[in-house]
């Protein structure tokens, strides 16, 4: 333990929490060197990192506000995102598919989930959990896993987009978060899996992302029905961390004839430049 860390693991893929030192009660979940959540116990809708802020936002604009939902998320960490569902929709349902068994129970262990929260945790990959779930199971799903600092190569298949299609509702909403720097050679890939199965497909990025000046999160969303972009547009302006939103013929000009990975030539999310461990 050091400087009021609780550590799991030690070495180069240690896990960790990490106190916020202004904050009691907060803590950042370190893995393998990279930044993967932040839990604030005492306020679980204070969101620290720039994309789960993004992600929120979508989930926001998504229905009715307060509405109650069926959440699929794919990667759990500190289950920053299911917290804040239970706690902006409550009595929601939420699943949340984390392989990795042992961190699950650190976590819940030092930052408890709260009473009746509707949050279950199954010690399942995301593409094996995905499988076992009814049709028309889910109002939305989240796909937020990396294996370290990397997106796993099954999970932005076109095979698997059609899977999580199967499990979605009529209307129902996929956000998905990777990491890429223009000008987007493996999240090109991914949009192409997204638009070649759902009818409606919108990206968000920070304007350095966008412009190549960083390597970043790029948020996607993926639905049969139309998505709500002028609702998150306006929110990509007015929050603390300001984004972009590209939909309709900008969004199809930066796919172009890009083919989308699938099971045979799967490919992990690009390595962060050398030394970058804080990006998410």
């Amino acid at each position: 333990m050091n400087d009021g860390q609780l550590v799991l693991r030690s070495g180069d893929q240690g896990v960790s929490l990490v106190p916020d030192r202004s904050r009691p009660g907060a803590y950042t979940l370190r893995m393998g060197g990279t930044d993967q959540s932040y839990v604030d116990l005492d306020d679980p809708v204070r969101l620290e990192f720039d994309y789960v802020q993004r992600l929120a936002d979508a989930l926001d604009v998504y229905g009715a506000p307060g509405a109650r939902l069926r959440v699929v998320h794919i990667g759990g960490a500190g289950l920053t995102l299911p917290r804040y569902v239970a706690a902006t929709r409550p009595q929601s349902p939420q699943i949340v598919l984390e392989p990795d068994a042992e961190l699950t129970e650190f976590v819940r262990e030092h930052l408890p989930l709260p009473k009746r929260s509707g949050i279950k945790v199954r010690g399942i990959d995301g593409r094996a959990g995905i499988a076992e779930l009814r049709e028309d199971y889910a109002d939305v799903v989240v796909l937020d896993a990396f294996a370290g600092a990397r997106v796993p190569a099954e999970l932005t298949t076109v095979e698997f987009v059609a899977d999580v299609a199967r499990v979605l509702a009529f209307d129902g909403l996929l956000l998905v978060n990777i990491t890429d720097r223009a000008p987007f050679a493996y999240g090109r890939r991914v949009l192409a899996a997204l638009s070649l199965t759902f009818a409606h497909v919108l990206m968000s990025a920070e304007p350095a992302t966008l412009k190549g000046r960083r390597f970043g999160n790029v948020v996607l969303l993926a639905s049969p029905a139309p998505l709500p972009q002028i609702e998150l547009a306006d929110k990509a302006g007015r929050g603390p961390f300001p984004y972009r939103v590209l939909h309709g013929a900008r969004l199809a000009q930066l796919i172009g004839g890009e083919t989308p990975f699938t099971d045979a030539d799967a490919e992990m999310s690009p390595e962060p430049p050398g030394g970058l461990t804080h990006f998410r």
